[in-house]
């Protein structure tokens, strides 16, 4: 059997540049939580995405949380979500005890549907806060999006765990709401191994979610607690593989895309569309992502056990929240008859897209592919 083609798995630069940034910090034995790498980690991120202020944290689940606490949702308050998204977006409405509307996506980019928030908005009322995605790193429709939450004055939580690098206009993804999140989990573009950020647009909320991150502890000589905090903040050896991850992100970014493209051409002529890319956007081609013509003779997971019977990793779309057993019952809003975000999980999967890959290993996928046709 071939060596082994994953989804999208770490990769660490040739030049070793992670392992520099780790054996500096053992040498200062700044092993501890904070360091060195930490605040340099923090300051590289915010210039390349030209962000106010970034808050290094121990996973993008815990920056959802805290920038739920910084917009002030509390228990029983509505929190609207992107239905088509992974469950770490939901998860953290659950922690501060709101509930969340899911909502369901547009066809042009896979995102959240502008029209579909604007109808929840009338149906629930003006919600605390909106999480908006952008999913498998493509943007979503952040000029309508955005000008709604303007217009209510609702604070926006732009999801962009899978979009580093990805752009909205020239503007990168994470720095258009009032927070941005980011992951570096393993299987992200770039990793520090588990990992995330928040990106606030004012001080005084990143200043706040710096405290809770390291267990709200309040400024006297005795350790003395005020509100409830937590252990969020990123280590320092973490955050040295994070510092090492950015001199190599172009690299992941170009590469990512360069498989993207290679799928489309090699995949044209099947009965497969991929997910659009619109104008004046750029995504990172995080995972490369499309669906199978309904009626073309082959379903999504019959193509997945292929591709595993070959060595190769794939997996389906995110199954949508509002089908998700934990979330039964909470409020799901979409504006056609039938459910985009559903039509989509059953006809789609995502592709091999690790940057490891050669465009041999790209064209051994497509040969896959084109043999169930």
């Amino acid at each position: 059997m071939s060596e082994h083609i994953y989804l999208s798995a770490p990769h660490m630069s040739e030049e070793g540049y992670e392992l520099a940034y780790i054996h500096d910090a053992f040498q200062k034995n700044w092993i501890a939580p904070l360091g060195e790498n930490v605040t340099e980690f923090e300051s590289t991120v915010k210039k390349y995405l030209g962000a106010k202020n970034t808050v290094a944290l121990a996973s993008g689940t815990s920056a959802i949380h805290l920038a739920l606490i910084c917009a002030g949702v509390e228990s029983g308050d509505k929190v609207f979500c992107q239905d088509l998204t992974f469950s770490a977006s939901a998860n953290p409405i659950t922690y501060v005890g709101a509930e969340p509307v899911f909502i369901d996506s547009e066809r042009e980019t896979w995102n959240m549907d502008p029209s579909a928030l604007e109808k929840a908005i009338k149906l629930y009322g003006v919600p605390k806060a909106v999480i908006a995605v952008h999913l498998y790193g493509n943007p979503a429709k952040l000029d309508e999006i955005c000008a709604i939450c303007d217009r209510y004055k609702i604070p926006l939580i732009e999801d962009a765990a899978e979009a580093m690098g990805s752009t909205y206009r020239e503007k990168k993804c994470g720095t258009f709401g009032k927070f941005g999140i980011l992951s570096f989990n393993g299987n992200k573009i770039i990793t520090t191994s588990g990992g995330g950020m928040l990106v606030c647009e004012e001080k005084a909320n990143a200043e706040h979610a710096l405290k809770l991150a390291t267990q709200a502890r309040e400024p006297f000589p005795w350790y003395q607690h005020e509100e409830i905090g937590y252990n969020y903040r990123m280590s320092n050896i973490c955050a040295g593989i994070g510092r090492g991850q950015m001199k190599v992100l172009p690299e992941r970014i170009a590469k990512k895309q360069s498989i993207y493209q290679r799928y489309r051409k090699n995949l044209a002529k099947l009965p497969i569309s991929f997910q659009p890319i619109s104008e004046n956007t750029v995504s990172n081609c995080w995972l490369t992502s499309i669906l199978l013509e309904s009626g073309c003779g082959v379903a999504p997971m019959t193509l997945i056990e292929k591709l595993n019977e070959n060595n190769m990793e794939s997996r389906p779309l995110w199954k949508p929240m509002h089908s998700q057993p934990v979330f039964a019952g909470a409020p799901y809003v979409m504006i056609e008859n039938r459910s985009v975000s559903e039509e989509l999980f059953k006809q789609g999967l995502c592709l091999p897209s690790d940057t490891k890959m050669s465009m041999d290993d790209v064209d051994r996928v497509c040969t896959v592919i084109q043999s169930m046709f």
